[in-house]
């Protein structure tokens, strides 16, 4: 049974009544409203085009993530759902097992570019804990994937928490430099110590985006741009923002695994296509002829552990 002193409460969670936000993607521009609504026990996470006919609904699982750069994003079809991990790194941070969440464009509100905005929106609608206990994957092997010089790891931890190591590393950058954080899941945790560490890029990652065509309308009190001197027109909410935020992804896109997860995650300059891949190294790690591994669910939309 999992320590409630330690993490999360151990049944499922979700909110007590909608909550909504407004804002612009970061892409696109485009005004959208945002819509966090209660779901049943083993709903997981699911999010709604409602503006699309027959209002399309796109798991938050990793058999539905669909290839970008320098984000996450999911679809059915026509039906995508760009940026999702400031979303989901602020349902996994507050411990929400089950959420429906609609949305009248394909991308998700900027915001900050951070995950407070969505933080202070399921705040204000209220978590309650449901009948059921909360689906947990629990590692119980050493897995690591790479790329390049980037790596991250799951490995088994001695009680029953989720712990994470980033090490953010622009040796290069004389303004980022290398920074390492350790960060341990618990109620209130996630709140407090990531959720406001915003996007961060490079002035010349913003100015070739721009000529892409992305972002165009973005200015620095939008996210955090970097010059050689430190954030343009902005200032740092912690002295070390930026791999904070590279730790709020990782929680994101973990979720993509559709349950919590305890253990410990090791990570060095992972990105979002790396943290997918760890993902999917796990769904195919799991014996599911192994009888020492408790399976309840093998469905595509959640496939967990579970301990209760």
């Amino acid at each position: 049974m999992s320590d409630p002193t330690r993490g999360i409460a151990p049944r499922q969670r979700t909110i007590q009544e909608t909550a909504a936000l407004e804002g612009r993607g970061y892409l696109t521009g485009v005004d959208v409203k945002i819509v966090f609504c209660p779901a049943e026990p083993d709903t997981g996470v699911v999010f709604i085009r409602t503006d699309l006919p027959d209002q399309p609904e796109i798991p938050a699982h990793i058999n539905f993530v669909i290839p970008r750069q320098r984000r996450t994003s999911i679809g059915i079809g026509d039906a995508v759902i760009e940026m999702i991990e400031h979303v989901m790194a602020a349902l996994t941070g507050l411990g929400i097992d089950n959420c429906r969440v609609e949305m009248n464009a394909p991308e998700t509100p900027g915001c900050d570019g951070s995950s407070r905005a969505f933080v202070d929106a399921l705040n204000r609608a209220g978590i309650v804990e449901q009948d059921a206990p909360a689906r947990i994957w629990k590692i119980d092997r050493a897995l690591t994937v790479t790329e390049g010089g980037m790596t991250i790891s799951a490995m088994p931890s001695p009680d029953s928490s989720f712990k994470l190591n980033y090490t953010l590393d622009y040796a290069n950058h004389p303004a980022i430099g290398r920074q390492v954080h350790d960060f341990e899941l618990h109620e209130n945790s996630f709140e407090q110590e990531l959720s406001a560490a915003r996007t961060f890029v490079l002035e010349s990652e913003a100015e070739q985006l721009k000529a892409a065509g992305i972002g165009r309308h973005c200015t620095t009190s939008d996210l955090l741009i970097f010059g050689e001197n430190g954030p343009i027109e902005n200032s740092l909410r912690f002295e070390n923002e930026p791999v904070r935020h590279k730790m709020l992804d990782v929680i994101g896109d973990l979720r993509l695994l559709g349950c919590r997860i305890e253990g410990q995650i090791i990570a060095h300059k992972s990105g979002h296509n790396l943290n997918a891949e760890l993902v999917r190294a796990m769904l195919a790690a799991l014996d599911k002829n192994d009888p020492t591994v408790p399976q309840t669910d093998t469905s595509p939309e959640l496939i967990a552990s579970k301990h209760a």
